[in-house]
């Protein structure tokens, strides 16, 4: 099988050559730089399946790269590695369109893990209930969520998502009318239960969600809040009894 490549972007001399070696022990095809220069050329020419990207670098810093790169339709998965205890940092990250972050130092295991969870949740076909096959399409309004494919679209024109934001969405849209909490969301879409940051980063999914969706509609329609519970998805539209 084709081994997965991964591109770490940190100034970080000692950092990189550990992740390096380390993910190439795990088998991933490694490469690595110093800042976001030569990012696009090595998208362009060799590209990576996700980016491990710091934060703070000279230049171009990380939050503004994904900014530009999501900005340019470009959704290939980035983790995000941040300070510890800078949580708006990683706040930010994931309101830029990060999928997923993690506070230095960490464990080389855990970005490991981290890293198979986004590219299962970017790669693979998600888990669905019983009630909807793997090709099906699911519309509410204007929308359509495409399961197979992995898209969301509006009147034909494809939504771009990163693929947290796709599978909160797809946990959300296939289980209709039905409350879901915080933790039933993150366990559900992203396989996490830690609770690290837990409220804030599902409030960011779904406020990023939401502007893709509630464009004009002056308020929630389809994602709406279960005040001290969650949220539910609520096909039609209309307001909860």
């Amino acid at each position: 099988m084709e081994k997965n490549k991964v591109l770490v972007i940190d100034d970080d001399t000692k950092l990189r050559d550990l992740l390096m070696r380390y993910l190439d022990q795990q088998g991933y095809t490694v490469e690595a730089l110093p800042d976001a220069r030569d990012l696009d050329r090595k998208l362009a020419r060799n590209r990576p399946d996700i980016l491990v990207l710091d934060i703070m670098m000279p230049g171009e810093d990380g939050l503004a790269v994904v900014r530009r790169l999501r900005a340019q339709g470009e959704m290939i998965p980035v983790i995000m590695l941040t300070a510890r205890g800078e949580d708006i940092d990683r706040i930010l990250g994931l309101e830029m369109g990060a999928d997923d972050y993690l506070a230095k130092p960490f464990n080389p295991r855990e970005l490991t893990a981290r890293i198979q969870s986004v590219l299962r949740r970017h790669y693979a076909t998600p888990a669905l209930t019983a009630s909807h096959d793997e090709n099906a399409s699911i519309h509410f309004g204007e929308f359509g969520l495409h399961l197979g494919q992995r898209e969301l679209s509006c009147n034909g024109q494809t939504i771009a998502l990163t693929s947290a934001e796709y599978a909160v969405l797809s946990v959300l849209v296939t289980h209709p009318r039905r409350p879901l909490t915080r933790e039933q969301l993150m366990e559900m879409a992203l396989g996490k239960g830690n609770g690290e940051s837990l409220d804030r980063s599902i409030d960011v999914h779904i406020s990023r969600l939401r502007k893709a969706l509630e464009k004009g509609s002056g308020g929630p329609r389809y994602i709406q809040t279960v005040w001290g519970y969650g949220y539910v998805f609520v096909p039609d539209g209309r307001d909860r009894e």
